[in-house]
């Protein structure tokens, strides 16, 4: 049986090829190969989130260069959701799990915003500057947020490069939550800095964050140095140690199954630009990693994963340089679906 699967890219500075294209892709996978979705979306349209409405399957959002967009009818059509900032690019979207009309978009600049009405208007939120923010050649961004499934009143937002912060009052108020993650950078192995002037930029460049409803209180941090895990809400952590398991350690993404509280996800690369990438899973929350794609060649970073809410055994995964991977029998097989050649700056997939 045959499911719909979705990629989106972005202009990417990177690219090496001189006619690099982007925007949002679909394929029924039984059905041939990728469409092009343009209708109802900006011209030339980049695509950096995308995530389905926990109760409603055919509705889609999607973060972009010129806000958030959303679709009720599966992707075929798209409307925009104005933000109150002029050129926000969307960098993250947060749905509530159970209140349709509360959304949070994370945009570049160190933006957020919430909606209370379903996107048909927006309030900015004040987001302190962290102690671990880094001067980089880019705008920071917000790059993911997650909320705690027992009580989402607690939100915690991932910053590229600026580590976390936290709200535990439903995003009126948020704080600092580096202190812990620069004592770690102070570790010889978890020293790296690229493009700032501190040792403590790998810590601090956070790529996702996740928390599994069977632990609350319980953050799960991605980052150029790996994965972290709190106990205890964000104030202190510990290394995960997937070098243990992985010779790829720069994680992109991670993810809670949203049919295993247990079960977590992450994408692992050698590098932001890179050409090789992989897809492991965790059934203890992080503790042991064991590799999930296989009998596959991926060749660049692995930056995003997409779960299908209806099928369990369903998981794809999205690499840099334009390659989607899927599995439909929970890992057993994969099967690649390249997209159109010249797309590049793959950031989000997702898949029904």
């Amino acid at each position: 049986m045959g499911s719909t699967i979705f990629a989106g890219a972005a202009n990417w500075s990177a690219a090496d090829n001189a006619d690099h294209r982007f925007g949002l892709f679909r394929m029924e996978t039984g059905n041939g190969g990728w469409e092009t979705l343009t209708e109802g979306l900006p011209d030339k349209v980049e695509i950096r989130h995308l995530a389905f409405a926990p109760s409603e399957p055919d509705t889609l959002y999607a973060g972009t260069h010129a806000g958030p967009y959303r679709s009720r009818d599966g992707g075929r059509s798209w409307e925009a959701l104005t933000l109150p900032s002029e050129n926000a690019v969307v960098w993250s979207l947060l749905l509530h799990p159970t209140d349709p009309n509360i959304i949070y978009a994370g945009t570049q600049e160190q933006g957020l915003f919430r909606s209370e009405n379903a996107g048909a208007s927006w309030t900015e939120l004040a987001l302190p500057d962290p102690a671990g923010l880094c001067k980089m050649d880019f705008a920071s961004r917000v790059v993911r947020m997650t909320l705690d499934p027992a009580n989402p009143e607690e939100i915690y937002v991932g910053i590229e490069v600026g580590g976390l912060v936290r709200s535990l009052d439903g995003g009126e108020t948020f704080e600092d939550c580096c202190e812990d993650l620069l004592r770690l950078s102070r570790l010889d192995h978890l020293r790296s800095r690229i493009g700032s002037d501190t040792d403590a930029e790998g810590m601090m460049d956070t790529h996702a964050v996740t928390i599994s409803p069977a632990h609350p209180g319980t953050v799960i941090l991605a980052t150029r140095m790996g994965l972290f895990r709190s106990d205890d809400k964000a104030e202190t952590w510990r290394e995960l140690d997937i070098g243990r398991y992985s010779d790829l350690t720069y994680a992109r993404d991670v993810q809670v199954s949203p049919h295993d509280p247990g079960m977590l996800y992450a994408a692992f690369s050698a590098a932001a630009v890179s050409d090789a990438g992989s897809l492991y899973r965790s059934g203890n929350l992080g503790e042991t990693w064991s590799r999930f794609d296989h009998d596959v060649s991926v060749d660049s970073t692995m930056m995003h994963i997409g779960q299908s809410a209806a099928a369990p055994e369903r998981v794809i995964c999205g690499a840099r340089r334009g390659q989607v991977f899927a599995t439909e029998d929970g890992g057993a097989n994969w099967t690649e679906y390249s997209l159109p050649g010249g797309v590049q700056g793959v950031y989000a997939v997702a898949c029904a």
